[in-house]
Parts: structure tokens; sequence; C-alpha cells
């Protein structure tokens, strides 16, 4: 395809102007190639998602031109102007995109030719982004060069400044570098309310999938991380010869995950982990390649690790990092014992013990899948202190022999659940036991726990 000629005289008429999305990767470069001439940046090779768009006159020849690409990670301004939290910004910062170029053609001495391309362009431009990407456009922002430019165009088409940068640019993923030279930052809601869906705890039904796409993100930082390790490194190794990532550096991670609420499969720890700065990855212990780069554990990786990690070694060492850092449970404490199975794909279910309501863990075992959770919940109990303890099991375990054991066992009190699978014993705690008063605590603190009509029933 041929380069689009470029005007050499106004155009007869702004309201001939038009703006079209410049798609063919030949005209691609040769708007590459104008930036490279007439733009005092020069050309600029975006990442990610983007956007090239050329004002045209009636002939079809180009009058201006205009990028949009991803917006930058970090502004104070304008993260403080929309009022979302680093942990939003990071899952929502798609929904911004930052006009990088805008460039109107020498030789066209066309007034108020870049107000009208810039609006004609916003009209179009989250429509466009969400044929392409799936998602639309919230708000857009520029940088200004306070010594070359006013910023008028965007003042007069309804943008806010907001301020000056810090002056640093980003060189690599995590290096930032101090260029000393501040720009003006504007910015623009294109849809109504747009900060207030940036904002709220959660997103529209509509908007909900940038969120998924975009990931979990470790914010802890690197002297945390440090210490987190510190907990784990008694954890026997499964390997003879160990390169880049000791067991207790992984098992780091996966803590890591559970804390800042990320998926855990082994592809979406993979996926964390490729988000970590190289500063928390030698953080967490693990071991730089050749070329002195800290790399990221794969999908694999985690696969191996979860089939041949110790599980009591584990277990213990997460019960002493939580006693250092939470102290003792409370005595008083409801325990509940209750069994989980992965949502997705394959695995193993878990029976797990916790306090409630301070949530404590207490202890977990596998539930083999040639058996069910009746028979691992007694065995858990052996390696749990109930003494005087109220002990709280699903349906599933009504039981005579995990009644027994509980109360003449291990000296605890147990709520069991009874539903219409056992009609008799329902029938006769409904005609046995008083209905419990409004405001009934199963902890056992507010109302006695026996008087729970109809569905638990106390021992001991």
């Amino acid at each position: 395809m041929a380069a689009p000629l470029v005007a050499r005289t106004a155009p007869a008429s702004l309201e001939k102007v038009k703006v079209v999305l410049v798609t063919a990767p030949d005209l691609q470069r040769h708007f590459q190639k104008l930036l490279q001439q007439h733009h005092y940046l020069g050309r600029l090779k975006p990442v990610g998602e983007r956007m090239f768009y050329a004002a045209v006159d009636a002939q079809g020849r180009w009058l201006a031109l205009l990028l949009f690409n991803a917006a930058a990670k970090h502004l104070k301004h304008r993260d403080q102007w929309v009022g979302w939290t680093r942990p939003q910004c990071d899952r929502r910062l798609s929904l911004v995109v930052n006009n990088s170029r805008f460039l109107i053609l020498p030789q066209i001495p066309c007034p108020n030719l870049g107000s009208r391309v810039l609006r004609l362009t916003l009209d179009r431009l989250s429509t466009d982004w969400q044929a392409r990407y799936g998602h639309p456009v919230l708000v857009v922002e520029t940088f200004v060069d306070p010594e070359q430019f006013q910023g008028t165009v965007y003042t007069a088409n309804g943008w806010q400044e907001l301020g000056l940068t810090d002056g640093c640019g980003r060189c690599r993923r995590d290096y930032y570098v101090q260029h000393d030279k501040p720009k003006r930052l504007f910015v623009r809601e294109l849809v109504k309310h747009a900060r207030r869906s940036l904002q709220a705890e959660h997103l529209k039904p509509a908007l909900a999938g940038v969120e998924k796409k975009a990931g979990a993100r470790c914010y802890h930082k690197c002297p945390e991380l440090r210490a987190l390790t510190e907990h784990f490194k008694g954890l026997p190794e499964y390997r003879g010869r160990v390169e880049s990532y000791p067991v207790w550096s992984l098992v780091t991670l996966m803590l890591a995950a559970l804390l800042c609420d990320a998926p855990r499969g082994q592809k979406d720890l993979a996926k964390l982990a490729r988000r970590l700065t190289q500063h928390q990855r030698r953080a967490l212990g693990i071991r730089p390649n050749p070329q002195g780069f800290f790399p990221a554990p794969s999908q694999s990786t985690f696969s191996r690790l979860l089939a041949q990690l110790d599980g009591p070694r584990l277990n213990q060492a997460l019960l002493a990092s939580q006693a250092q850092v939470r102290g003792q449970p409370p005595p008083h404490d409801l325990i509940v014992v209750d069994g989980k199975e992965p949502n997705h794909g394959p695995g193993d279910a878990i029976l797990s013990a916790v306090t409630v309501p301070s949530q404590f863990y207490l202890g977990s075992a596998l539930v083999d899948t040639k058996t069910n959770e009746i028979p691992v919940a007694r065995q858990l109990f052996g390696e749990l202190d109930l003494a005087g303890r109220n002990v709280a099991l699903d349906a599933l375990h009504t039981q005579d022999q995990t009644a027994r054991e509980l109360v003449l066992e291990h000296g605890a009190h147990y709520l069991l659940t009874v539903k219409n699978n056992q009609p008799t014993l329902r029938q006769n705690i409904e005609k046995k036991v008083p209905a419990p008063p409004v405001g009934f605590s199963p902890s056992g603190r507010d109302s006695d726990p026996g008087a729970h009509r109809g569905a638990k029933q106390r021992g001991g």
C-alpha cells in the first residue's frame, strides 16, 4: 500500500476533516517515520495495547497524527485525582490510556485544527478500544513539556491539569532515571463518573474482565519478604542439587500469594512470580543466573514442589510462624473442622481446622480419594489440643463414633449438624431440646450450645 499524501495547504473546511484508525503495518511504519521527522520527541515504539490515528481531509491526505498507548504505571497526581488504591491502580490501569504523541503536520496553517482532531479522536477512542481489546477506556492522560508547549489544545478540549510530574523516566521494568524535566500532567474522563467506577470496591460486570486479566501483584517490601523466608529455611530439600529456587524460597512465594489474596494454582503462582521485581525475587532467595538476572519459577517448578514437599514439616513451620506473628489462638474460640475441594481442575481435597472468629490455623490433612473426610477428621483430632474446646463439624460427621472420640478421647464438646438425612435423630432433637433463645452463639459464650434445637448438639 502506498504511503498517504501529506497535505501541504490548509484543508478547505474543518467540517470535512475526519479521523481514521491506522491499522496496516506499512501505514504504521509511515506514521512512525513522520513522527521521527517532525515530532520533537521522535518516534515511539509502544508496547502492549495501542491505537494509531490519522486526521485526514476530504482528499484523504494526512493532517495530524495521534498515538495512544498504555498509561504511566505510577503518577502521584493522577492516582490522587482518581482516588483509587495501589492494588486497584495495578488491576485497573488498562482502563486509562496515554496520548503519548500528538503531531500537527507542518505547513498546515489551519486555526482550531488541533482541537477538532482531538475531539473527533476522543469521540471514538473508547469504542475502538472495546472492539480491539475487549474493554473500553474511561480516562485519558497526557504529558506536556512546559519548555515546548502550553497545553492550550488540551485545555480547550476540556482536559484538566493536575500538576507537574516528578521528572523521572522509566528505562527498564523496575528502574527509573531522574531526568529533571518535569512535565505538565493533563487528564480527562471519557465517560461520566469514570473516577467513581475506578475507585469502586468492585468494577461493573462489563469491566470485570480487566481485573481478571491483570492478575494479582505482591506488595511486600524486600525486608518483609526476607523476614518471611526465615520461617521456612528448615524445610528439607527434595532435590540433590538446587540451582535457582530453594524450597524455602518457593514456599515463601506461596505464602506471599496467600497474603496478597492471589490465586494459588501452579499457573497462577508462576504468573505472580513473573510480576515480582528483581529486588523482590532476590529477597525471596532466588539465585541469579549466569547473566546476573533473578529468574521467575515456572508452572512446572511449582508442580514439582507441590508433589514433593514434606507436608508435616511445612505444617509445623506454618504453625510456628503463626505463633511468632500472632501469638496463641484464643482459648474460648470455636474450632471449625471443614473440608475443601479444588474449584477447578484436579487436586486433593483438604480437611482443615481453624478457630472462629479469630481465624487461627490449627492444622490440616489430605483426604485420600479412596476414603472420605470422616476417618481423616478423627485422625486430625489427635494432632490438635481439643481439651475443653467446642468443635463444630458439618452433617457428614454427625456419627456416634466421631462424637464419642471427641468427648471421651479428647475431652472436647461437639456441635454436629443434623439435617433431614437423619430424620429420626432430628425428630428426637425437636421433641426433647427446646428452641434456642434469640441471639444464640455457637461459641457457647452467650448461651448454652446444647439448646440449639434441631441443628446442633453438645457432648460431654
